[in-house]
């Protein structure tokens, strides 16, 4: 098997080689146009990072009781092995750009799901992403808005504010004044996407022939459903204009305005809005920000999209959440960018995961259990427990509101998704498709809250219980049609938020230097909720 892979990436080598020296001398032409280039190179890497997997135990059938012990023996050469392979992958998203880059980000942001390996080296395509020339930009813009850069703009600035996988994003001003973000897609990449999704799914089904344990077909069938959305930027703004009047009620929120006039499938006109980036806290300090502000309204804001809405922004990288002052009140204020990918959660599964994260925070494991089966978990329900909170097994059993998450907890975390790898791609092969975002959102959000040095507050579980104790009592009154039962259910919903909010302040005056017989009072008479 091992000597097939050789002899495949040898002779793709070679027509690699061929095709680059014509290209190398016809300097007109990019290799990223020649589909055989971007088969060859992909299919080459992925022969490679096989053969290096399969000869690295060559002597131990692989997935038996002899290979997980051998593995788990020899930790250091498999996070060799890894560390190689993800490098070569990273190599090839940035070789191959556009959807290659798009699903590399994507990886990179599982951090508790795959090896650290892999997330630590893809989180590079963040800021590694291509970057179209002007003669391009000034091409897409001809097409769609059917005038030249100088008829729309007064000033456009050639250097792109930010480069991503699909797009760039340039300042510019309009003849009446108004500074504007004009995102412009990158030319080629609609022609390529769907052929790069066809390449990834047939590269997946064959590593599956080699490695029967690895299950990543999830992440072929999220990129096919989700790119031609991300790929249309009429959707991007509808996108924009929903979530902003969806959260209206947060004066914290700002979402840049939609410019429709001059707004396209490929280019996207919105109000300029300036700030630094989510995970700055250098920015936030110079600029007088409150870091555990900015953490508890990151965690009110996407609280209320997952539970109450079921409309979920599904992309808060640092670039995609900015804070700032406000330039009128000086109040800090978060700027939600890059609108393209939401997740529209259907009802059943919206309520059914209010229930397991109450359960979860409220250390009811029984009803951990039960949710998490209903979710698809089957079995596998405490490793999908700890997917979902990224603590250990332990503190779910003791609870995720009670301790903050420690650096030897985070390390036994990272160091087991590498070890149960085969039993986390089954369990993303059978809960809904919906969760895959979720899981995706989890993590990127984790990342900031890691870099701000306020992961796992009791402050933010109790925001999370709060949108799931509304969105509960909302479902339960939008199902009975008695005054008197909606009232009931009204009062219910009033205490078990006020029961919150008296828990909230045990907590603050636990961490005030009171008398022991004081704080032990007041835990008696404010025993934490259920």
């Amino acid at each position: 098997m091992a000597r097939k892979a050789l002899k495949l990436a040898s002779w793709t080598s070679m027509a690699l080689a061929a095709s680059g020296f014509y290209l190398y001398n016809n300097k007109y032409l990019d290799p990223n146009d020649f589909g055989a280039v971007r088969v060859g190179r992909a299919v080459a890497t992925t022969a490679v990072i096989s053969y290096d997997y399969l000869t690295s135990l060559r002597s131990v059938p692989y997935g038996s009781e002899e290979y997980l012990q051998l593995r788990s023996k020899f930790w250091f050469f498999f996070l060799q092995v890894h560390l190689r392979s993800a490098r070569r992958l990273c190599e090839l998203c940035c070789a191959n750009r556009g959807t290659f880059i798009k699903v590399g980000q994507h990886l990179g942001a599982l951090d508790y799901l795959l090896p650290e390996e892999y997330t630590s080296t893809l989180k590079v395509l963040h800021s590694q992403a291509p970057q179209s020339s002007m003669q391009e930009v000034r091409q897409v813009i001809r097409e769609d808005l059917g005038k030249e850069i100088h008829d729309l703009f007064m000033s456009f600035d050639d250097t792109p504010l930010g480069a991503a996988s699909l797009a760039q994003v340039h300042k510019a001003v309009l003849h009446d004044g108004r500074t504007v973000a004009v995102k412009v897609q990158h030319p080629k990449v609609q022609a390529q996407s769907s052929k790069d999704i066809l390449l990834m799914e047939v590269l997946v089904l064959a590593v599956k022939q080699l490695f029967p344990d690895f299950e990543f077909m999830w992440l072929v069938d999220e990129a096919k459903k989700n790119l031609p959305l991300e790929l249309d930027f009429l959707n991007e703004g509808r996108n924009a204009e929903k979530v902003a009047q969806m959260l209206k009620h947060f004066d914290f929120l700002k979402v840049p305005q939609i410019y429709w006039e001059l707004s396209t499938k490929r280019v996207l006109l919105m109000e300029f809005v300036d700030g630094g980036q989510v995970n700055d806290r250098d920015y936030m300090e110079r600029n007088k920000i409150d870091v555990n502000e900015i953490s508890r309204h990151l965690g009110k804001m996407y609280s209320e999209m997952i539970f109450v809405n079921g409309f979920v922004h599904c992309d808060p990288h640092p670039g995609n959440v900015l804070v700032r002052k406000h330039p009128g009140t000086g109040k800090a204020e978060i700027v939600l960018l890059d609108h393209g990918l939401y997740q529209v959660l259907t009802e059943e599964f919206r309520l059914d995961y209010c229930r397991l994260w109450q359960s979860l925070i409220w250390t009811d494991l029984r009803r951990v259990e039960e949710y998490s089966q209903r979710l698809g978990a089957g079995d596998l329900y405490p490793l999908f427990a700890c997917m979902l909170t990224a603590r250990s097994w332990d503190s779910v059993n003791r609870g995720i509101s009670r301790a903050p998450v420690t650096a030897s907890e985070d390390a036994e975390i990272r160091n087991n998704a590498a070890n149960y790898l085969p039993q986390i791609s089954q369990l993303l092969n059978h809960v809904p498709r919906q969760m895959l975002l979720i899981f995706k959102t989890n993590d990127l959000l984790r990342g900031i809250e890691a870099a701000l040095g306020t992961r796992a507050s009791a402050s933010s579980f109790l925001t999370m219980s709060r949108c799931c104790i509304r969105a509960l009592a909302e479902h339960r009154k939008k199902n009975t049609s008695s005054f008197l039962r909606r009232t009931q259910i009204s009062f219910s919903e009033a205490f078990s938020l006020w029961q919150i909010n008296l828990y909230e302040l045990v907590l603050r005056v636990k961490g005030l230097r009171l008398p022991s017989w004081a704080v032990a009072l007041l835990c008696w008479l404010f025993p934490a909720p259920h």
